[in-house]
């Protein structure tokens, strides 16, 4: 079987746990998927697209077109938004056809497909889940001791709002990176205030979106708080948390997709868009010392577990395997 994808680092040469062997070529556009696909003699070749709509909508596209180019096409983590424009309502029909129609089977990093059903027809039958990756190389002395603030983190519709109103009610400290107030607009968080607005306890931090920085923002926190708009239909923010769960730090995060349906008692959650319950989360979780070690502990052993970059390939190559077949699926 030859995977054609557009995952960088995708094994060259490939096993399944069932046995099925493989290889691999890298494209990144879609007449390289289909000029890749014209040279294979004699393999079953499958698109797999990672974290790319506009491509997998592109080579579903070409497929509708021209049934006869039918190949199966598999989509990873594919970040998609509630329609806001009216460009993007207008555009949603045709969405909603190539991915439920011409798309073969999609691989997620969380359960909850309520949201991606309902806007984009994308079902739990042509639907699987995989637990993502640990980002942060981490060492093991990061994961002891605790730090001595509250940090909200990250960008994907992250709800700045509703944690400075949480924070407003609280005395504890708190802290943010240093915002980009442009790269948070176009990942659809909410951020309102200024930054001399900003709840006292709130410190911001310098931050230059390394690795580096990243680990020592989160080591540094006694919690990690990810406030996520209602309205995500994926897992917006699952990165952020295995990396604060990789680094043994406690984390409450709210309801949806990529906290309450993956994660069980490793995690606090809290209804969305709530600064009351959210107050009351992180101010329980910072006086119980208990339930707080509790939750880092579980946190810690999740993420170990869940791995890197290697991991998470044998895992997508495991779901390939499993849904490979000789033609694809029409309906």
């Amino acid at each position: 079987m030859l995977i054609v994808t557009n995952f960088r680092a995708f094994p060259a040469v490939w096993q399944a746990a069932s046995g099925l062997e493989g290889r691999t070529e890298f494209a990144s556009a879609r007449s390289e998927f289909f000029r890749i696909r014209s040279k294979a003699a004699g393999d079953e070749v499958i698109f797999l697209v990672n974290c790319d709509p506009r491509l997998v909508l592109e080579l579903a596209a070409a497929f509708l077109l021209r049934p006869k180019a039918r190949t199966k096409l598999i989509s990873v983590d594919l970040v998609l938004r509630e329609p806001r424009s009216l460009a993007e309502r207008l555009s949603r029909p045709l969405k909603r056809l190539l991915f439920s129609r011409m798309v073969d089977h999609h691989i997620h990093y969380f359960r909850d497909l309520r949201g991606l059903e309902r806007v984009f027809g994308i079902s739990p039958a042509r639907s699987s889940f995989v637990p993502f990756k640990v980002n942060l190389p981490v060492s093991e002395r990061e994961t002891t001791g605790e730090g001595s603030y509250v940090l909200c983190f990250g960008r994907s519709l992250r709800d700045f709002n509703t944690f400075f109103e949480a924070m407003d009610r609280l005395s504890l400290p708190g802290a943010i990176a240093k915002p980009d107030f442009a790269l948070l607009g176009e990942h659809r968080a909410r951020f309102t205030r200024t930054v001399d607005q900003l709840p006292r306890n709130i410190s911001v931090m310098d931050d230059d979106g390394s690795a580096a920085a990243q680990i020592r923002l989160l080591s540094g926190a006694k919690l990690v708080v990810l406030p996520i708009l209602r309205e995500s239909l994926v897992a917006s923010g699952i990165s952020t948390c295995l990396n604060a769960m990789r680094l043994a730090r406690c984390v409450i995060a709210s309801e949806g997709p990529g906290t309450s349906d993956v994660f069980d008692t490793e995690i606090i959650t809290v209804p969305p868009e709530s600064p009351a319950a959210l107050a009351n989360a992180i101010q329980t979780a910072w006086d119980d010392d208990r339930l707080r070690r509790e939750k880092a502990e579980a946190g810690l052993a999740y993420a170990v577990k869940a791995g890197g970059e290697k991991e998470l390939y044998q895992r997508i190559i495991d779901c390939v395997a499993k849904h490979a077949g000789n033609q694809p699926q029409q309906r």
